[in-house]
């Protein structure tokens, strides 16, 4: 018997769940599954807020690819191109020439990217909140901030460096607001030449609700704990620009930022426009409950498969036509039925559908504040806390990042957080080149 080849392409919640899962089901002679992504981890997102916000150390967010997929081959490169027809997916290493990966099944699940729109200065002045690298890179935007208005003797200066901007109400931008609102508050212990009400922290919503997944009266007790805090709220607001660091919005104000964080929703990875696999409306890969890729008349595309942001996979739980929503929730048992159902399909057996009732949803809003409902059971304050943390801590892969985090959180409760901006981190070269001198000829 000829091994059969696996290609996944992603190694985030799905792929990495995936192809764990098929390496321990499928024997070396049954299949060979081949990992390819650009990163050396699995980021789990969830755990971004409190990695920027210095309750766990950033390393223990993300999953090492080598270590958890020792029964796979890992190729450290961005998949460029998929043609299905020819079974062949072109693969473009770190360093060097491109080169073509023949495959029998593939599993493409390669995310989504922050959707973003054309507004000006957007590009040039905003950061996004979806990777380990945008979530450092705000903590250290945001700590550095604190140590020009700290410094400067200039009011306006002092302003714009303390005005914090969020753009999307989801669960993204909730958790990053509330998370850093919350570690910036803490650090001004050590900052004697500020004071809490001078920093401003705003969160702009383009809808008149926040966080939709869950009923409107969690959403509306949020947005009460957030104005306690003296945060601001812009509901039923958008950005229309943010050239050169002015924040002007469609309710009429403007103001200068040197922060704004854009959180405003996700959509399928750029490279399924490089498929030949059908596609829906959003550019998400069309798919049955069975997690198998379909095409016109919802035939099944063999050796083709899917889950997770990037399909259109139906929700079995609900309505005809409902699909299931962009969720750690749906990506992780998805993924599970996924390598299941291929590895019945190379035994010659039949698939299963994927069904699974949302379970709810659990959100931290800083340091023992947090909101849930589960199961229709809504928790506020401290359980909503405490149940995030725990839900979140036995869903990351490995029992090493398990006793990692919970290692932070304990070490927490008895020493202060760390509170130091390394911002050198994003231009490692510049100390060096400075005091090196070009060679003239």
């Amino acid at each position: 018997m000829t091994p059969q080849r696996i290609l996944v392409v992603g190694a985030g919640h799905v792929g990495l769940y995936t192809a764990l899962r098929l390496s321990r089901k499928l024997k070396a002679r049954e299949a060979e599954v081949i990992v390819v992504d650009p990163q050396p981890h699995m980021t789990y997102q969830p755990f971004l807020p409190e990695a920027a916000a210095g309750s766990i150390a950033p390393r223990h967010a993300v999953v090492p690819l080598r270590r958890e997929l020792r029964r796979c081959t890992i190729l450290a490169g961005e998949v460029t191109r998929v043609e299905h027809e020819r079974r062949v997916a072109t693969v473009q290493p770190i360093v060097g020439p491109s080169r073509e990966v023949p495959y029998d099944h593939i599993v493409l699940v390669p995310g989504s990217v922050s959707r973003t729109l054309p507004i000006p200065g957007l590009r040039e002045n905003a950061v996004g909140f979806k990777t380990l690298g945008e979530a450092i890179y705000l903590r250290n935007k945001v700590l550095e901030q604190l140590d020009v208005a700290a410094t400067t003797t200039d009011p306006a200066t002092r302003a714009r460096a303390l005005t914090f901007v969020f753009i999307g109400g989801g669960y993204a931008g909730i958790e990053a607001l509330a998370e850093m609102e919350d570690m910036a508050r803490d650090a001004l212990r050590y900052y004697p030449e500020l004071r809490a009400d001078e920093m401003h922290w705003v969160l702009v919503e383009a809808t008149q609700r926040i966080l939709p997944e869950v009923d409107p009266d969690m959403g509306a007790y949020t947005v009460q704990q957030l104005l306690k805090r003296n945060l601001d709220i812009r509901l039923g607001t958008r950005l229309e620009s943010c050239v050169d660091g002015v924040v002007r919005l469609s309710d009429g104000d403007s103001f200068a930022a040197d922060t704004i964080v854009w959180t405003a929703g996700v959509k399928a990875h750029p490279v399924l426009e490089r498929t030949d696999l059908p596609r829906d409306g959003k550019g998400r890969l069309t798919c049955m409950a069975t997690l198998q890729v379909t095409g016109p008349g919802e035939r099944t595309v063999e050796g083709a498969w899917s889950a997770g942001d990037c399909a259109a996979v139906p929700d079995l739980t609900k309505e005809p036509g409902a699909l299931c929503g962009p969720s750690a929730q749906h990506a992780v048992r998805q993924a599970v039925r996924l390598a299941d159902n291929l590895a019945a399909v190379i035994r010659g057996q039949a698939p299963i559908p994927y069904r699974h009732k949302y379970a709810g949803s659990v959100a931290s809003l800083g340091l023992h504040k947090g909101v849930a409902q589960v199961y229709g059971i809504k928790l506020r304050g401290l359980p909503a806390w405490f149940m995030h943390r725990s839900y979140h801590v036995s869903r990351i892969p490995s029992w090493n990042r398990r006793i990692r985090v919970v290692i932070d959180w304990t070490l927490a409760l008895f020493l202060r957080r760390e509170v130091v901006a390394l911002g050198e981190l994003h231009s490692p070269r510049q100390s060096f080149t400075e005091v090196t001198p070009p060679v003239t000829r």
